[in-house]
């Protein structure tokens, strides 16, 4: 008897997740953003009159985004030397809270970093945040793809937009509009199974928004692939894990109909999805960082 299909659990969505990672390009785009836009981004329109800046770090329901927040951090000292640094990170999942702490214990660079850590979502936060009256200022905030599991967007971004001092900047990192991901649910959302809880969120959405903040704001563009040629190979570990991610669903190779697999095979394969080399289907996984004023 086949088991009915069912939502990721959290510890389940890590392992997806890592599968995602390790054959794409996602850390490396945005290496490559961090190393061509950061730095200016950092030190642009910014001044610094006082000893202290503040990062807050969202990672909501999503792993492995650490390492990068530590090189946000970094790249902070580098532009600003000597300068104290306060940051706060909101992240609901104990796991990754403590996986960050031993990021954090074994990079000995950070002693200038003091770090705040709340165990909420990011709803959460902002009701306590409004609860004690503590509306807390930062000159940096960023959002790493963590935008599409929040139940409201608008007012989310509003409420962070909120807390950034007089010159800070919010960074926003989301999928973009060009990405095969945002063709897929576009055009092709009926092969997807209704156990994905996630919103269905790209850059044009997140604009849109600030557009409606009045809020001036910049889009980066840098691309991203991520091959998916296992998910085609009958049996293959790697390629169960990666429908896994792509569904938010356990097992959906195993469990799903068959006529619900071979749609979404075939729209994964669509020219507006994925393109073909050497052989290898590769996923676009374009993003978009947003820089926010």
């Amino acid at each position: 008897m086949i088991p009915p299909m069912r939502s990721l659990t959290a510890e389940e969505y890590v392992e997806a997740f890592k599968s995602f990672l390790d054959h794409s390009t996602e850390h490396q785009c945005m290496d490559e953003f961090n190393k061509e836009q950061m730095p200016n981004i950092m030190a642009g329109g910014h001044h610094v009159s006082h000893k202290v800046k503040n990062a807050s770090l969202l990672l909501r329901g999503f792993p492995g985004r650490s390492e990068q927040d530590l090189k946000m951090i970094r790249i902070l000292q580098a532009v600003h030397p000597g300068v104290l640094i306060e940051n706060e990170i909101v992240e609901p999942n104990p796991q990754h809270v403590a996986a960050y702490k031993e990021l954090v214990n074994q990079a000995p660079d950070l002693q200038n970093v003091s770090f705040i850590w709340h165990q909420l979502t990011s709803s959460e936060y902002e009701q306590q945040v409004k609860e004690e009256g503590t509306h807390k200022k930062f000159d940096f905030i960023h959002m790493i793809q963590m935008l599409y599991r929040v139940e409201d967007i608008p007012n989310t971004i509003k409420f962070f937009h909120s807390c950034l001092d007089l010159h800070g900047k919010l960074l926003i990192i989301i999928l973009s509009d060009s990405s095969g991901w945002a063709n897929l649910w576009k055009r092709h959302r009926d092969c997807l199974p209704s156990t994905d809880s996630g919103h269905y969120v790209t850059s044009s959405s997140i604009t849109d928004v600030l557009k409606k903040l009045g809020v001036e704001y910049h889009v980066y563009e840098f691309p991203s692939d991520w091959d998916i040629t296992e998910c085609f190979i009958e049996g293959d570990a790697v390629g169960s894990l990666m429908m896994d991610f792509l569904t938010g669903t356990k097992n959906f190779l195993g469990t799903a109909p068959p006529a619900l697999r071979q749609r979404l095979r075939e729209a994964l394969c669509q020219p507006e999805c994925s393109t073909t080399k050497d052989g290898r289907v590769i996923f676009s996984n374009n993003l978009s960082m947003i820089v926010v004023e």
